[in-house]
């Protein structure tokens, strides 16, 4: 091989890296998977993802891009090591995200890559993405046009989020029901409570601004808990104030998230509903606004942070003059007694 030679595949492999971060930020996965050979492999251990063979690349991709709200990749100029028809080589990349399911920030990762010759030029016979640092801090800018902007637990889920949420929490021994709206799981609590039960409603702005917490303490339908505590004098009869919260025939309130692996996650300030939802009541039933669902554990503790507590700070402010605090965190990762917990997972978003 000529020096000539060298030089024209060390620039031709250049070029084939670009072109790929050209087609990232293009949204061109069809153009992408073009760029790799007929076995060649896309690895992303950190995502984690592997496919197989361009059209793998392809559809893969294609998933993957639709859960952006937007993304910036930069790629830095690394190594490349010719060995006749093959090479080998590393690049430098920067990238900017943020994610309909509110993920974002930025990190710094490194392709480890394989190339080959082939009579359509350099392509890639492996690529495997490596994360060297991972910054998640709120990102304080947006893209034009994006849709979740500064807000990124606001937008309710897609539906099939929304049925993969719901498999999940099945599997975990939760009873789930996928309705519409607010209407439709005002109308299903009045099914689910039998007349007379003594039922706790848990403060939420879900069951609000639904009507189900006027529906349950209002009615005189139920032996309602919340009127009962709030006339209680906390101090001289505290023991039973706390018997009376932790020990309902029902449990009524919502979450701060749920993860589509299929787990409830509960904040409190007091704790005063924690005995109820982790199992001192004899049924429980969450009310689930669909922009609630998040990917993972990480990212509903992030949504409780960041979300959640500034909008109920806000309100607690306004009502007892003081913010509120996560001094409380429950975590429900299974429902271990069959047909005691019901998750009435909506459609449209409610609450915050």
């Amino acid at each position: 091989m000529t020096d000539f030679q060298a030089i024209a595949d060390r620039v031709e492999i250049e070029a084939l890296r670009g072109e790929f971060t050209d087609c990232v930020m293009m949204r061109d996965r069809a153009r992408l998977a073009s760029l790799f050979t007929s076995d060649g492999v896309l690895r992303m251990p950190d995502v984690p993802v592997e496919f197989v063979g361009p059209e793998a690349i392809r559809v893969g991709g294609e998933r993957l891009q639709e859960q952006w709200d937007f993304f910036v990749q930069d790629t830095h100029p690394g190594t490349v090591r010719i060995d006749g028809d093959t090479a080998t080589g590393r690049a430098y990349m920067h990238e900017t995200l943020r994610l309909r399911n509110g993920f974002q920030g930025l990190n710094h990762a490194v392709y480890h890559d394989r190339y080959q010759r082939t009579p359509d030029g350099w392509r890639f016979a492996e690529r495997t993405y490596e994360i060297r640092y991972l910054d998640t801090t709120p990102l304080t800018g947006r893209a034009p046009g994006s849709t979740t902007g500064a807000e990124p637990f606001t937008a309710a889920a897609t539906g099939d989020r929304l049925e993969r949420t719901a498999a999940a929490l099945t599997a975990n021994g939760f009873t789930v029901e996928l309705l519409d709206d607010v209407d439709a799981a005002r109308s299903r609590v009045k099914e689910l409570i039998p007349e007379g039960a003594e039922v706790f409603t848990a403060a939420s702005e879900t069951l609000r601004l639904s009507g189900i917490d006027e529906d349950i303490n209002g009615s005189g339908r139920y032996r309602a808990v919340r009127p009962l505590v709030l006339a209680m004098d906390r101090v001289a009869e505290a023991d039973g104030f706390r018997r009376l919260l932790a020990r309902p025939d029902v449990v009524v309130g919502s979450v701060a998230a749920v993860t589509e692996t299929g787990s409830l996650v509960i904040a409190s300030g007091s704790g005063s509903q924690l005995p109820a939802y982790a199992g001192g009541a004899a049924q429980a039933i969450w009310i689930v606004g669909a922009q609630k669902v998040v990917p993972d554990l990480q990212t509903a503790l992030r949504r409780v942070e960041e979300h959640a507590l500034p909008l109920e700070s806000a309100r607690t402010e306004e009502a007892y003059g003081q913010p509120s605090a996560v001094n409380r965190l429950l975590v429900l990762n299974a429902e271990p007694r069959p047909g005691r917990g019901t998750v009435l997972l909506l459609r449209e978003a409610v609450g915050y």
